[in-house]
């Protein structure tokens, strides 16, 4: 499976202090995009480089973090920490987003 079947649900670019959010997912509740939106936030102002929210081709969720070569103040080990933790902290959202692409991109029958 390559990377083009994989889906960026949000991310944020520390370089370009720029949040993107992915429309596709337009219909996800307000208050959690609002939520992801601080993440991807406060992940890049704490850290640095570039975080992504992922959506792979069967719905599995994945936190990327990278940075350019040149950046000497990325912090790779703050970085896998900051991702640990937000997979602890927000464990229950993100099963909530794999629930929501398995059933409203991939319509699977979730019984």
């Amino acid at each position: 499976m390559g990377e083009n079947n994989r889906v960026v649900l949000c991310g944020a670019n520390a370089y370009e202090q720029k949040y993107y959010f992915n429309e596709q997912f337009a219909k996800i509740p307000q208050s959690i995009q609002e939520e992801l939106h601080v993440i991807c936030v406060l992940f890049t102002e704490e850290v640095g480089g570039v975080f992504t929210i992922v959506f792979e081709e069967d719905g599995t969720v994945l936190l990327e973090t990278d940075a350019e070569e040149d950046d000497l103040l990325y912090d790779e080990i703050s970085s896998g920490l900051l991702v640990g933790e937000i997979r602890r902290n927000r464990q229950e959202l993100l099963e909530s987003l794999q629930l929501y692409y398995k059933v409203f991109i991939l319509h699977e029958d979730i019984q």
